[in-house]
């Protein structure tokens, strides 16, 4: 059984930047992956020549993109991962929500992996 977990980050940036470095192919590759493909509702993610694909649940403009993973669709659990963004207007700051799961022992690795990540898109976007 996997477990859920949340991260949260404060970018100096705006929504419209951010939404296109979440919300299209091109961006996601950018910082996501290797490689981003998408067909129909499938995004094709590619790592060191891996590829991974899941399913866009949910997408809003300027605040969400929701994935589930083919390989977790036949479980009766509902995982996902979720990057959420909304703009703080006192402060001009992005607040970038992640929410995933992953197995517990592998909960600590997941996390430093998102951490990785959310460094290469703060260092892409300049935040």
């Amino acid at each position: 059984m996997k477990e859920k977990f949340e991260l949260e980050y404060l970018l100096k940036t705006s929504i419209r930047v951010l939404d296109n470095m979440i919300g299209s192919p091109s961006g996601l590759s950018e910082w996501f992956a290797d490689n981003v493909t998408v067909r129909d509702d499938i995004y094709s993610f590619e790592w060191d020549g891996s590829i991974e694909e899941a399913r866009l649940l949910q997408k809003k403009m300027n605040s969400k993109m929701k994935f589930r993973w083919l390989d977790d669709e036949e479980n009766e659990d509902d995982y996902y991962f979720e990057i959420n963004f909304e703009s703080d207007r006192m402060t001009s700051m992005v607040s970038l929500k992640i929410v995933d799961y992953a197995e517990a022992s592998e909960v600590e690795s997941a996390k430093m992996l998102w951490e990785q990540q959310i460094n290469d898109l703060k260092r892409i976007i300049g935040a």
